[in-house]
C-alpha cells in the first residue's frame, strides 16, 4: 500500500514487509517486540507497523503507507507531528546542551506558563514521565495525610507504579489483566477501587477508611472514553473535603485537551493535587505534578518528602512544552474544538446510516467511541461493548489510511494539523471502513 493506492483486501496490507522484518527482530530484543504494551496490538490482532515519519496530522510507517493518526502519540501531539514551531524551539536549544542537572530559565518559563491556565498549581516539579507524576503525587498525600489507603477508579490508568496496578486500564485493560503480579498483596490492599461515577460507593468507602486520596481522570481516557455525569466531580470534592482525603486529578490526558485550563476550568472544580503530563512536552518525556505552596512546600529540599530526577527540568522538554502551550492559544483551542465535534457529529451519523450501535463523545480535542447503543458511564459497562466489531472497524480503519488507536478501551485525538480537508477524508474513508466491520468479512 502506498499513500495514493488502498488495499482492495485485508491480506493485501498484511504481506510481508519492512514492519514485519523489523519487528520480527524486535522481539529478539524487546518483551512483545515493543516498549509498551499496547504498541504489540494485543487489543485487535493482527501486525503492528513501524512507523518512519510524521508530519502535521498523518504519519508514514517504513513501506511508505499513509495514515491520518488519530492516537498522536497517546495525545502529546496537540499540534500535530512535527510542527515547525516545537521544532525549530529543539533546534534553538539543543545547540546549547541537551542535560544538565542543574536549574535552567526554561523551567521556571514552563511552570509560569502552565500556572497561567491552571491558577491552582502554585507551585510544582517537573518529572521525566506521567507514572512517576502520579507515583510522586500518592506519596505525597500520604505525607501530608498521615494515611496509607487511595481511591482510585476501576478502568482508569495512573502509570505504572505498584500502587496503581489495580483494576487499571490501558493496556492493563486491553490485555485483561485485573492485576499485575510482582505488586505485593500488602500494597495492593492499600489501592481500594470503585466504579466510575458510583459517588455512593465512594461516599461509602471514603467514610469507613481513613483515605489519603482519591484519585481520578476527570474524563477517563484510558478505559475508552467516559465522561463524569452531572454532579459526580462536584461530589468528590464534597466527601473529599469532609473525610479528610485531598482529590487529585490525573490530567496527563485530559490536561490542556479537554479545556483550555483543564478540569478546573472544565468542571468549576480546584483539585488539591494534579498530575499533568503529554501535552506539556509537545512529544518530549515530561510530566509534572502540583498544587497548592503549603502541600508542595512538603516535597524535598523545602520538606521531608523525598523525589528527585536526573532529567527533570530537561531543556528540550521545556522548550518543546514551552513551544507548545506558546501556540496552543485559546483560539486555537476552540477551532481543534469545533473540529473535533465535526468528526465525532460525522461518526455518529455515519453509524446511524450503516444501523450500528454506536456511542461517541468529546471534550475538547479529546474523543472516543463504544460499539454500543447504551450511554457508558463506568467501565464494567465499556466492556459490554462490541470488541468484535471495534476490531474489525481498526483493521478496516487501517487499511484504509486511518489509524485509530488499537485497543476498544483508548480514548482518541485531535490536533490543529487536523483541518477540514483531513476530516471530510477521515469521514470517507470510516464509512467504507464500518461498511465492510459490519458485514463481518476484512474483503474491501
Amino acid at each position: 500500500m502506498t499513500s495514493t493506492s488502498l488495499p482492495d483486501t485485508m491480506d493485501a496490507l498484511y504481506d510481508t514487509t519492512r514492519s514485519q522484518e523489523i519487528m520480527a527482530r524486535s522481539r529478539t530484543r524487546f518483551p512483545g517486540g515493543v516498549n509498551s504494551p499496547v504498541r504489540a496490538f494485543g487489543g485487535v490482532g493482527g501486525e503492528p507497523f513501524v512507523v518512519a515519519r510524521g508530519k502535521g496530522a498523518r504519519i508514514w510507517d517504513v513501506d511508505d503507507n499513509e495514515y491520518i493518526d488519530y492516537v498522536l502519540s497517546w495525545g502529546p501531539l496537540v499540534l500535530g507531528h512535527a510542527p515547525d514551531v516545537v521544532l525549530e524551539a529543539l533546534r534553538d536549544v539543543m545547540q546549547y546542551g541537551t542535560s544538565f542537572g542543574i536549574p535552567t530559565g526554561l523551567e521556571l518559563e514552563l511552570a509560569e506558563k502552565i500556572a497561567v491556565r491552571m491558577p491552582h498549581l502554585e507551585m510544582m516539579r517537573f518529572v521525566s514521565s506521567g507514572t512517576e507524576a502520579a507515583m510522586s503525587v500518592a506519596r505525597l498525600a500520604r505525607a501530608v495525610t498521615g494515611r496509607d489507603h487511595l481511591l482510585k477508579f476501576e478502568g482508569c490508568y495512573h502509570g505504572h507504579a505498584d500502587s496503581f496496578l489495580v483494576k487499571a486500564g490501558s493496556g492493563v485493560a486491553t490485555l485483561g489483566l485485573p492485576n499485575s503480579p510482582g505488586v505485593p498483596d500488602a500494597l495492593a490492599q492499600l489501592t481500594l477501587t470503585c466504579a466510575y461515577n458510583d459517588l455512593e460507593a465512594v461516599e461509602r468507602i471514603a467514610r469507613s477508611v481513613p483515605l489519603a486520596a482519591i484519585l481520578l481522570e476527570p474524563i477517563v481516557g484510558n478505559g475508552g472514553y467516559i465522561e463524569p455525569v452531572p454532579g459526580f466531580i462536584e461530589g468528590l470534592r464534597r466527601i473529599a473535603d469532609e473525610t479528610g482525603a485531598l482529590l487529585v486529578f490525573d490530567e496527563v490526558m485530559t490536561g490542556f485537551r479537554i479545556a483550555y485550563g483543564g478540569a478546573r476550568e472544565r468542571f468549576g472544580v480546584t483539585p488539591d493535587l494534579t498530575a499533568l503530563g503529554k501535552v506539556i512536552g509537545g512529544g518530549l518525556p515530561v510530566a509534572a505534578y502540583g498544587g497548592s505552596r503549603a502541600i508542595m512546600e512538603r516535597i524535598a529540599p523545602t520538606g521531608p518528602v523525598y523525589q528527585a530526577g536526573t532529567l527533570s527540568g530537561n531543556p528540550l522538554a521545556m522548550a518543546g512544552g514551552l513551544a507548545t502551550l506558546g501556540a496552543l492559544t485559546r483560539e486555537v483551542h476552540d477551532g481543534i474544538t469545533a473540529r473535533t465535534a465535526q468528526l465525532v457529529a460525522g461518526l455518529r451519523e455515519m453509524a446511524s446510516r450503516h444501523g450500528v450501535p454506536f456511542r461517541a463523545s468529546h471534550s475538547g480535542s479529546m474523543w472516543g467511541f463504544f460499539f454500543k447503543d447504551e450511554l457508558v458511564t463506568n467501565f464494567d459497562e465499556a466492556k459490554t461493548s462490541d470488541t468484535a466489531l471495534f476490531k474489525r472497524f481498526f483493521h478496516a480503519a487501517r487499511a484504509r489510511g486511518v489509524y485509530l488507536a488499537p485497543s476498544a478501551f483508548e480514548a482518541a485525538f485531535m490536533s490543529a494539523a487536523h483541518g477540514e480537508a483531513e476530516i471530510a477524508s477521515t469521514l470517507e474513508r470510516l464509512d467504507a471502513a464500518m461498511g465492510v466491520a459490519t458485514s463481518n468479512t476484512l474483503s474491501g
